[in-house]
């Protein structure tokens, strides 16, 4: 099992200097990546928060060779790479071992990206895509994606006297993931860095395509005190909000079951994009059932594969 001395001694290869937000979960999701993958990888990195606040020009955060992309094709830049790297092999050229990750928010991923991202995936190309989902475009005004939860407040779904913020469920992006017959695939959070940690070391192990949903607090987006971005990771996977689960060869596995469950309001009305839902208890209960809906899926999906 791969210790917080083990990251440590590999160096800062997403290093400190960066412009991101204090508290901003996005930066220690690329730190702990960048750790367990180490210095023989390549990166590529979609337009998004994550790309702005590390590569402001003449500056990098990366001590890795880093490729920036446009909006929609950080899995099709990945696929270009891999495949170079592929012809080198074969015609003996090189015989380094290199990691190839790829890496976008939801926006970058779910919406805008999903099209090349799928494309990879089907096509089987060697490399790891990771999401850190915020569940909103922050970058760009905090608009709301795909990944946004229903209820959310963001600025193109305002909560309102009449409408009260996103009214649709979110995507399930890993579970779309999951059906393109990928050998492995994950969920995580930054509450549990080891279970992230050994979900990369796994997923780079896997020869063929692989896929991580990081979920990513962020203090702007989601409206809390940039201390609590750590305790909102945990409430979001004690609350069933968030399930910390893998997908390998197959067979289902939640990661980490709650021995008692927290309730969703815990998690909720911490945050500002929710605090609206305070005054809007049928809204909750709907969101609440939809939550553990997914939850016994889960339960189901993992129980059928013993």
């Amino acid at each position: 099992m791969t210790t917080i001395k083990d990251l440590a001694n590999k160096g800062n290869l997403f290093t400190q200097g960066h412009r991101a937000c204090a508290g901003c979960g996005g930066t220690v999701i690329l730190r702990l990546l960048m750790a367990a993958a180490g210095k023989d990888t390549v990166v590529v990195g979609a337009t998004g928060c994550m790309e702005v606040v590390s590569t402001i020009y003449p500056y990098t955060a990366w001590n890795v060779p880093f490729l920036h992309n446009a909006f929609e094709n950080s899995a099709a830049t990945a696929s270009g790479v891999e495949s170079a790297y592929r012809a080198l092999l074969k015609r003996k050229k090189t015989d380094k071992k290199i990691n190839f990750i790829a890496f976008g928010g939801d926006g970058g991923t779910y919406d805008i990206g999903i099209q090349s991202l799928s494309g990879a995936m089907e096509r089987g190309h060697n490399l790891l895509y990771v999401c850190y989902d915020n569940g909103a475009y922050m970058n760009t005004g905090i608009q709301r994606s795909s990944a946004t939860p229903m209820g959310s407040s963001t600025t193109t779904s305002p909560a309102g006297s009449v409408v009260k913020g996103k009214m649709q469920n979110r995507k399930d992006l890993t579970e779309i993931m999951v059906a393109h017959n990928l050998k492995y695939a994950a969920q995580a959070s930054l509450s549990n860095w080891s279970d992230f940690v050994s979900k990369v070391e796994k997923a780079l192990a896997v020869d063929g395509p692989t896929f991580i949903n990081v979920l990513s607090p962020c203090p702007l987006g989601w409206g809390y005190d940039t201390s609590l971005s750590i305790e909102l990771s945990r409430l979001a996977v004690e609350t069933h909000f968030w399930p910390v689960y893998e997908y390998e060869d197959g067979k289902y596995k939640i990661n980490i079951k709650p021995k008692q469950v927290k309730p969703l309001e815990d998690f909720l009305f911490k945050q500002a994009r929710f605090k609206h839902l305070k005054n809007e208890p049928e809204l909750v209960e709907e969101i609440k059932k939809s939550v553990e809906e997914k939850w016994n899926c889960l339960l189901q999906k993992e129980s059928s594969c013993k």
